[in-house]
């Protein structure tokens, strides 16, 4: 499985939605999105954004687990 850890990331560096919205200039529902892993995708853009402006690399803002196999 994938998933964003945006939200991890946020709470690790005491960082709100607001702060990641400022700094990053991404839309809001965006954020939102991202934080509850809502997300089916991410674009680069949107990616290199969150890179760029929050020192992140993408490798710590997706994660992947496999999943379990039944």
């Amino acid at each position: 499985m994938i998933r964003i850890s945006l939200d991890k990331i946020m709470k690790a560096e005491g960082w709100d939605q607001k702060y990641v919205i400022e700094k990053t200039g991404l839309n809001r529902n965006t954020v939102k999105s991202l934080v509850a892993n809502a997300s089916t995708r991410i674009d680069f853009p949107t990616l290199n954004a969150l890179c760029k402006n929050l020192g992140l690399t993408p490798s710590q803002i997706i994660e992947y687990t496999p999943d379990k196999e039944e």
